[in-house]
């Protein structure tokens, strides 16, 4: 079924003077809206393009996810502590995130189809490995290996879809991309739950990381038979290596405290060096720019208000609710002592809630525009609050139904304004920067994730190791995750009005040069 994209058109007899109530005359049209284009439909090669990139994303973005039912299991077979359990599940997103932006260089240089099967054959091949594990720290390399290649894949994945479609396509591709990722991140409590209660728990998890090998190396044929010759777009990689590596220091900084807590010197310390490595990259890309090298982050991007402010609201959604879903799913399980099958169903409305209004938020959109996105952050935040209040006080045998509820709740916010703000972002990325700015979002939301994973799981983790009860530790992480999904909402907030400032100072240089300006 093909989707509408625009209103019915009126007629011009349906058409009502303002005020009146009396049909339109013809040849005084009123403030009706411009005719709009044809939808764009994508040829042949594009589908298989797009099928491509978007089975890779499934793949890649599902892996994190579907681990997360598979936590207590994969604590108890390996005996591994919480500091082990944090590094397995924020490493994944560490080395994500660094790995996009070299990845992405690199494509521009020698081009992007060999870096894609590269970095999917890592991915898969380290899957095995990480199936294999036999002890926590075979399987932190062996994450921090997968989510370099996932973070290869990604990045190509980005820049094909850039390379390959021009105008609306390439909207409708990169939105198709955002959705896929929410939908992965939403399926895989399910998907883990279901595999763990079919396997036991023993050999479940391992049967998660299994369950990348058969998708990876259908991708991988796929991607070398459908994807673009490399074309190379540079002559030079151009990367700032020193900027990454004050990225993934600044980003350490952050994460080592709540993996291993240093006492009050010690986080006043980390504080002091994030800080001072904050300073030094700011000073760092400043110089690097004014030196006429290629900075990491371009500073076109820090001066345009709404690409930083939809960035931080991408940041802190992305965050706040990949932490929550891991939380959850150890209180389910630890807690409330439900089967990971059982875990699974509390999380399945999210899935279902998120791939409907995913469908829907295009018109949503088109009703109410940017709100949209507010909209659903603060329904995201609601019901991470809400869900650690009932934990907190509700009866043990209903309490799994009404955090289903609110799962459904959380799942059709994140649909609604997931892709969305992505789009937004995005739109407003400055021209002279618009290769890296999609590189530059995705880094930042796994930056983010690496993050709030740690600081949330060691949150929880050390309250029950410290006899806190699990009810007690689920509502402090869930009332953390809630703030950080409110500073999403005043990011969204300010995102809005200086869209609608830059609006206004944009429409009459427009207007004078005959254009519509961008809305």
């Amino acid at each position: 079924m093909s989707a509408v994209t625009g209103p019915i058109p009126e007629k011009p007899e349906d058409r009502r003077a303002p005020g009146t109530g009396k049909p339109e005359k013809p040849g005084k049209p009123g403030k009706s809206e411009a005719p709009r284009k044809p939808e764009e439909r994508f040829d042949a090669a594009g589908r298989r393009v797009l099928a491509v990139c978007v089975a890779g994303g499934f793949t890649t973005l599902l892996d994190q996810s579907v681990l997360n039912t598979s936590i207590p299991a994969l604590r108890e077979t390996l005996h591994a502590g919480p500091a082990d359990l944090q590094w397995i599940v924020a490493g994944y997103s560490l080395s994500f995130g660094l790995a996009l932006i070299p990845g992405g260089r690199l494509g521009d240089v020698k081009g992007r189809k060999w870096f894609f099967v590269t970095g999917l054959a890592l991915f898969t091949l380290v899957s095995l490995v990480s199936a294999t594990a036999t002890g926590p720290g075979v399987l932190i390399a062996a994450r921090l290996l997968q989510g370099a290649g996932a973070g290869l894949v990604n990045s190509q994945m980005i820049g094909t879809l850039q390379d390959v479609f021009d105008g609306q396509l390439r909207a409708r591709a990169l939105g198709m991309y955002a959705v896929t990722g929410g939908l992965a991140f939403a399926l895989g409590p399910p998907i883990g739950g279901a595999v763990l209660a079919l396997a036991g728990p023993e050999h479940g998890w391992r049967l998660t990381f299994l369950l990348n090998v058969p998708f990876g190396l259908a991708t991988v044929a796929l991607a070398a038979r459908h994807l673009p010759r490399p074309r190379p777009s540079a002559r030079s990689a151009n990367l700032d290596v020193l900027g990454l590596l004050l990225v993934g220091a600044l980003t350490l900084a952050l994460m080592l405290p709540f993996v291993q807590p240093p006492g009050w010197t010690g986080w006043l310390a980390f504080a002091a060096a994030a800080l001072l490595l904050l300073g030094a990259l700011a000073w760092w890309q400043r110089r690097c720019a004014r030196a006429g090298g290629h900075p990491l982050i371009h500073p076109a991007l820090t001066r345009s208000a709404p690409y930083a402010l939809g960035t931080a609201t991408a940041m802190a959604q992305f965050g706040s609710s990949l932490a929550a879903s891991l939380v959850l799913t150890m209180f389910l399980q630890d807690g409330l002592g439900l089967s990971p099958m059982g875990a699974a169903l509390v999380a399945l409305p999210s899935a279902v809630a998120m791939g409907v209004a995913s469908a829907l938020a295009w018109r949503v959109v088109q009703r109410f525009g940017r709100r949209t996105v507010t909209a659903g952050m603060v329904g995201s935040a609601l019901a991470m609050l809400l869900s650690g209040l009932l934990a907190h006080w509700a009866p043990t045998a209903v309490l799994p139904w009404l955090l289903a509820l609110l799962q459904l709740l959380g799942g059709a916010s994140v649909g609604l304004m997931g892709s969305t703000n992505q789009a937004y972002v995005l739109r407003h990325a400055p021209a002279e920067a618009a290769g890296v700015s999609g590189a530059i979002l995705q880094m930042a939301q796994r930056i983010a994730a690496a993050v709030a994973v740690s600081a949330l799981s060691g949150v929880y983790l050390r309250e029950t190791a410290g006899g806190g009860g699990h009810r007690s530790a689920y509502l402090t992480a869930s009332v953390v995750c809630a703030a950080v999904a409110g500073l999403a909402v005043l990011a969204s907030v300010f995102a809005g009005r200086a869209t609608a400032r830059e609006r206004q100072e944009d429409e009459p240089a427009a207007l004078s040069r005959g254009r519509t300006p961008v809305r």
